[in-house]
């Protein structure tokens, strides 16, 4: 087995950020300034517009445009973009997974009307929920090739009852989907070989 020779994540080039200096004309910049301080500039930035918006809509509209898990996500897509479960089809797919399984989990022990588990504690149709919400999320995401870990996070809001109606899920799919736009536009207008579903694999060797 060849080992993994990539390096560690925290090393990566941030070549978002380069990219975007380089379109912009802002590159003396990254002589003035340390480039790991203008990359965190990026991400502040660029998670405050983002995350912003989209709690914006939520004010708007009351309704769960914004909710934890799109916070790892959107980390994934300005800090990783290249990695595959950066990608748009990891994206939806997991999420919908997430989401599927952590309703399908509330039905399956009679809790998709209950209140949320903070409010009435944790029993054992709760502990049953949460468990097979997580489990069969890793394991549909393993066998549909669509690895994202933040919809691991996702599955846990539904089945512990933190969002449950099924309007809030499909706006809970909305907000991924304008997340995912908004990494193409940015991870594109940088440059970046950002794909616009999914992450093109290279031809076997003969």
């Amino acid at each position: 087995m060849t080992p993994d020779r990539r390096p560690p994540l925290e090393l990566l080039e941030p070549s978002v950020t380069r990219g975007l200096m380089a379109r912009f004309r802002l590159t003396a910049l990254l002589g003035q300034f340390p480039e790991r301080q203008l990359w965190a500039a990026f991400m502040f930035i660029n998670g405050l517009v983002t995350i912003g918006l989209l709690a914006g809509l939520a004010m708007l509209t009351r309704t769960p445009f914004v909710f934890p898990s799109l916070g790892p996500t959107a980390f994934l897509f300005f800090f990783s973009p290249t990695l595959p479960s950066a990608s748009p089809r990891h994206t939806i797919y997991g999420h919908i997974i997430g989401i599927a399984c952590g309703y399908g989990a509330l039905c399956l022990v009679g809790l998709q009307h209950a209140p949320p588990a903070m409010v009435m504690g944790v029993d054992p149709a709760r502990i049953a929920a949460a468990a097979l919400s997580l489990a069969a999320t890793g394991a549909l995401m393993i066998l549909f090739k669509a690895a994202h870990p933040p919809a691991g996070a996702t599955t846990l809001i539904v089945s512990l009852g933190i969002i449950t109606k099924p309007m809030h899920l499909a706006i809970m799919l909305l907000a991924v989907a304008l997340l995912t736009v908004q990494a193409i536009l940015i991870n594109r207008l940088a440059g970046i070989d950002y794909p616009l579903w999914a992450k093109r694999t290279p031809p076997a060797r003969p």
